[in-house]
Parts: structure tokens; sequence; C-alpha cells
């Protein structure tokens, strides 16, 4: 189809060989400054035709014929008249389509060149919206993305053991990024541009297209996550059509993740796109985002590479707080039930998330949770790590925080006294004693009636729990004097040691 409809596409006239001088100079540094000089002149004042003059000339030697249509791709949009500005941009595009091996930046430098200028031409044609987009050049655009942008990553041979959880690994940068960036920017414009109408768009950006947009995300290169971050986001709000299904495939990017894989490029940013979707859902939540918040968000918090994203999921989850605070409750419940018992880092960022969920929790909601939180922020401020104790004690000390222990100090302050005294009487850290002081301070001038009630009772637990070990004692004792004075003989069994043989050269001897 593509072959028939080239065919049709005027030839060349004579007027655009004779304004071929104008072609803007090709740049050989991809991260050079953009030379737009069209001409180079010498000191005498003697014009000279610029290398992509030569450059262009040879395209059709350099390039296959069937990249290079009827009209020269390396012509200036301004060099060709309006009726011919669409079928220039589709042969640019086509141009484009062709894909070199940047591993090596000596290989093909004057066709990357070329593709250079033509992306960026692409890029200021797209930019200035001087007419609509027809069919085929959103086809042809399509096309050129997939090309350039839909391909396979490597293996990822990064170990997955080394290193703390929130500890960022050196980024890989890829060494065509110089061309990726213009691709990124020619899509971008493309989709954020009025002159694409999205009903027809709409028919090549489609289900494929998308879904093969979202595997380069877990591309290594961090700067071409966050062209596919914004590329995503502008997506998402030109074709509404395609919400829903964004929606589940990114849902289920993370199943694989949480469940499956264990490791992804692209959380972060696919939780940062997905905080100002969050943002826009309408009141009362659909049931298909709070399944996202309970059987996604939550399950997030349980990998051990938590820390790299751990700041665009808090985000997430306090979007929906802030919509519905019922769902405090529930993120509380999955922190508790998620808790790392032998990761004290993971510890320390739980702690931090936790701080800002009961930030915005009323008491009300507190009550439906209270006692399993407050237990782990019992066995929290009791740790033998510092930095976790540490921080339990800090979470009690915000204005917030106390203001709810205050509401529900009957409940509470059992729950958290106990620990307090450990501390206080055996803890290896002289901060975290100072600050379990601090705190059992407060709780005493809170309500010194509950205070002391609680301390009595807690004596009254010591008390138990030293009589219980003093019989325990016992017990032993009494077990192990009657088994001295028991015979070895009779019906008791009894291990016998097999005896070795002699060696066979010793028998013999």
């Amino acid at each position: 189809m593509w072959k028939q409809f080239l065919s049709k596409l005027p030839r060349k006239s004579s007027k655009s060989d004779a304004s071929s001088g104008s072609v803007s100079h090709p740049i050989n540094d991809c991260t050079g400054p953009l030379n737009r000089n069209p001409i180079q002149r010498t000191s005498s004042g003697n014009v000279v035709p610029s290398r992509s003059t030569t450059v262009k000339r040879t395209a059709s030697a350099i390039f296959p014929s069937s990249v290079v249509t009827s009209i020269e791709p390396l012509l200036l949009f301004k060099d060709v008249p309006n009726s011919q500005k669409q079928n220039l941009f589709i042969s640019k595009l086509n141009l484009c389509c062709v894909v070199f091996d940047f591993s090596d930046p000596n290989k093909n430098s004057t066709e990357k060149d070329m593709k250079r200028q033509a992306l960026l031409g692409l890029i200021d044609y797209v930019d200035a919206g001087a007419s609509r987009f027809t069919e085929p050049m959103i086809s042809a655009c399509c096309k050129m993305f997939a090309v350039n942008l839909f391909r396979a990553f490597p293996p990822n041979t990064r170990s997955c053991t080394g290193g703390g959880e929130n500890e960022e690994e050196e980024p890989i940068f890829d060494p065509a990024w110089c061309h990726l960036q213009l691709v990124y920017d020619l899509l971008l414009k493309f989709v954020e541009s009025s002159s694409l109408d999205a009903k027809i768009g709409k028919k090549y950006v489609d289900i494929s297209f998308i879904v093969r947009l979202l595997d380069l995300f877990d591309s290594e290169d961090p700067r071409e996550r966050d062209c596919l971050k914004t590329v995503l986001h502008r997506i998402y709000g030109k074709f509404m059509v395609h919400r829903p299904f964004i929606r589940k495939a990114v849902s289920n990017i993370f199943y694989r993740f949480v469940f499956e894989a264990d490791r992804h490029n692209g959380i972060a940013e696919l939780l940062e796109v997905f905080a100002s979707v969050i943002s826009g859902f309408a009141l009362p939540l659909k049931e298909e985002h709070r399944l996202f918040f309970q059987r996604v968000l939550i399950p997030l918090h349980k990998p051990k590479t938590l820390g790299v994203y751990l700041q665009q999921l808090t985000y997430c989850v306090t979007q929906f707080i802030e919509k519905e605070p019922k769902m405090a409750c529930s993120v509380i419940k999955g922190l508790v039930r998620y808790w790392p018992v032998t990761n004290s880092q993971k510890e320390v960022m739980f702690l931090s998330e936790l701080e800002e969920v009961l930030e915005a929790i009323d008491t009300t909601e507190l009550k439906n949770c209270m006692v399993p939180l407050f237990q782990r922020l019992g066995f929290c401020i009791s740790s033998s790590h510092f930095q976790v104790a540490e921080r339990a004690l800090f979470l009690l000390n915000n204005d917030h925080v106390i203001s709810l222990v205050a509401q529900n100090r009957q409940a509470i302050m059992p729950l958290v006294l106990p620990a307090l005294e450990r501390n206080t009487r055996s803890h290896w850290n002289q901060a975290v004693i100072n600050l379990s002081q601090n705190v059992k301070k407060m709780l005493s001038e809170m309500d010194e009636e509950i205070f002391l009630a609680c301390k009595k009772e807690l004596g009254k637990e010591e008390e138990k729990r030293r009589i219980a070990e003093e019989k325990r004692e016992m017990i032993w004792e009494h077990l192990e004097s009657s088994a001295a004075l028991q015979p070895v003989t009779g019906n008791t069994a009894v291990l016998v040691m097999p005896t070795e043989a002699p060696p066979i050269t010793a028998a013999l001897t």
C-alpha cells in the first residue's frame, strides 16, 4: 500500500534542485550546539556551499530508494510550496525510518547527520502547527516512532541482591540518545499538537502502540524513562478512549513486578504518572480505583527495592487518602501486614510513610486499626537498631500523632509504655534512652492517673514473669536431679556408639 501511495506523489521539480544550497549545516557532534546557518562565507565574501549541500545530492545513493521518496527529503519546508509540504513531511519521516548503529560514533557519521537534520526540520514543522495532520501523515509518524523507539533491551545482568533497598545503581546511558531524544521530542509535540485529530490518531496510536510504549519504561537510561513519563501522560490526556486500557496495562506491569519479576526500572516513573491520574479521579471513587488501591499500591510495599520508588508510592497513597479518608485504615493495616521484621532500612521507610498517613487520618478511622498499629510501634520503640527506635520515638513526638494518642490514651498508653520502660532501663544507645525518657514524661503529663495505672500494671506483669521464670528453673533443676538418680540399665534405652574395625593391613600383620 505504501508503494502505491508513494508512486502517486508528484516528482521533484527543477526549482527544488536549485534551492538545495539552502540546507542547514549538519552537526557532527550530537551533543554540540545547533548551527542553523544555511551557507558558509569565506573571508573574501565569496559564498561557499555548505557540507550538507553535497550530502543532500548523494542522499539517493546513501539511503535505499524505498526511503528517499519523490520529493528530496533534505529540502527545507520553507523552500517548497504549501501544496508540497505534506509530501515533504512524509518524505522526511521515511528518511528517518533508517536506524543506525550508535555503538561506534565514527560509523555512518554523514548519514546520521542527515537524519538529525531531518528530525530537526520535522520538529520545527510540527511545532509551527501550520496545517492539520492528514491520515497518511499520522500513519507515517507512528511508523517512524515505532521503527526508532520500539526495540528489545539487552538482558539485565545486574545483581538484585547487592546494596541496600534505597541504594540506586549507577545509570546506564544509551549511546543512541542524541537521536532518540529528537524522536521523543517529535512524538511529544505530535501528541500535544492541536493539528492532531484524536479521532483519527487513535487508529494509529492504538492499543498495540501503547503496549510497546509501556515496555520501554524498563529502559536502563533514566533520560528515556523521563521522556516516556511525559509522553504517556500526554497520550492519557489526548486519547480518552484509551484511558481504561492504559490503567489496566500499567496495573499489569505492577502485578508482574510485585508477584513475579521483582525488578523493573520504570516503577517510579509509572507511579509518578499515576499520581497525576489519581488527582483527577471523580468522587465517589469507582470500584476499579478501589481495587487498584488495594491490590496494587499496598502490595507495592512488599518488594525489597522499595526505596527506589518510595517517594512516588507515598504520594499516590496520600492522594487516595485525600480523596477518601477512610482508606487510611487500609494503608495502616497493609503496612502492618508487610512490615519488614529483619530489614531495619525498610522499617525506617515504613515509619516515614506511616507518619504521613497518620497526619491525614482522623480519630474515628484510627480506632479501627489502633491496636495492631501501636503494638507494632511498641516493637519498633524497643528495637535494638537505634535508627528504628529513634524514628519510632520521633513519630510519637509529631503534634498530630500526640493529639491522636491523647484522644485514645486509655488504649494506646498500655501498648507503648512497656517498650519505653525497657529502653530507659537497658537500651545500649544513649540517644534512644533520652528520647524514651522524654516520651514517658509527655505521657505522664498527658494523663498522670492512667500513666501510673499502666506503670502499676506493668510492675504486676513483670512480677508474674519473674515468678514464672523461677518456677521454670525449679522444674528444670528437679528434672536434672531426677535423671541423675535413675540407673542407666534395665529398660532404659542406651545409645551405644559402634566400635571401629581395625584396618585390614593391621589384621594381616
